[in-house]
């Protein structure tokens, strides 16, 4: 049996959705595009969606103070305006960015940086 896929969306289960939420519509300009409470928002990132979806209160511990969520997840964001710039653009709105980078034969620059929750994404724009 072949069966054929398309991914639709992607969900981040995180502390705060109302502050994710603004983030990345803020940020990267994303449309919301269902929300529910406090709970669940989805948000329209071009050919995925990014669902941000309140995660369950025994994983919190509110003693800790602001969640950092460590993760092996990383968001991708393709973009056609210089990454450098971008990246400028991102640290004077206090966004957490690492350095640009790219690999030998390889056709894209790339920038990690994290939303307020740990959470890692990544600029990437052709050379």
């Amino acid at each position: 049996m072949e069966i054929k896929v398309a991914l639709d969306t992607i969900i981040l289960y995180v502390q705060n959705v109302n502050r994710l939420k603004s983030f990345y519509k803020n940020i990267f300009n994303l449309k919301i595009i269902e929300e529910y409470q406090s709970i669940w928002a989805l948000l329209d990132a071009g050919s995925c969606k990014i669902g941000l979806h309140k995660i369950g209160d025994k994983y919190l511990n509110e003693n800790k103070g602001v969640f950092k969520f460590d993760n092996n997840t990383k968001i991708v964001f393709e973009i056609n305006e210089d990454i450098n710039e971008v990246r400028a653009h991102f640290i004077n709105q206090n966004v957490v960015m690492r350095e640009t980078k790219t690999f030998d034969n390889y056709d894209y620059w790339l920038c990690d940086g994290e939303d307020p929750e740990g959470n890692v994404f990544q600029l990437k724009q052709k050379k």
